[in-house]
């Protein structure tokens, strides 16, 4: 296995790769991301056309159309997750193929309903996390190939998983001058 370059691993990784135990920003700051993140990635993709939306943030990578539609179907996901480890006591969660699902027909479609999704999956998911108690965030679920993650470790995820992705988009309008 060959080791990517600095190049590829800034796209891939544009804010760094996600590390739990280097997280410092604030559950208030992670919970701020969720919330504004549906204006921030309306803005970021406003205005595409469709051959830009079509256009892979780097070289081997989905396009902007297949990272929106990623992006609603993880945020639902976690969402779900949010709400399994509330109400059961360490419920197995089912993982997905992200790859396999990107590649399904609806990625090819409109990004409109995913933007929609996002939006009120955020919307849901920042009234929920706000109104937790702080023991609550120590809810967990197992996560068969990762193990226990709690309510907080989800956040965070979260939070990064949004900037990360906001960042592939961003990056390449920057990198295209669109």
């Amino acid at each position: 296995m060959t080791t990517p370059t600095p190049v590829l691993e800034g796209l891939r990784y544009p804010i760094g790769r996600f590390d739990a135990a280097s997280v410092i920003s604030t559950r208030a700051e992670q919970i701020e991301t969720i919330r504004l993140f549906p204006l921030l990635l309306r803005a970021a993709v406003y205005d595409l056309s469709d051959a830009q939306l079509d256009t892979p943030y780097r070289d081997g990578g989905w396009s902007v159309r297949q990272l929106v539609h990623h992006i609603a179907d993880s945020h639902a996901n976690a969402y779900i997750r949010f709400k399994l480890a509330l109400t059961e006591d360490n419920p197995i969660i089912k993982p997905y193929d992200e790859a396999a699902w990107a590649m399904l027909p609806d990625s090819s479609q409109s990004i409109d309903p995913s933007l929609t999704i996002v939006d009120g999956v955020h919307a849901r998911m920042t009234a929920l996390l706000e109104a937790l108690p702080e023991a609550e965030f120590e809810c967990t679920f197992q996560h068969p190939e990762r193990g226990p993650m709690t309510i907080a470790r989800n956040l965070a995820t979260y939070d990064w998983h949004s900037r990360h992705h906001l960042a592939h988009i961003t990056n390449l309008r920057q990198r295209m001058d669109w």
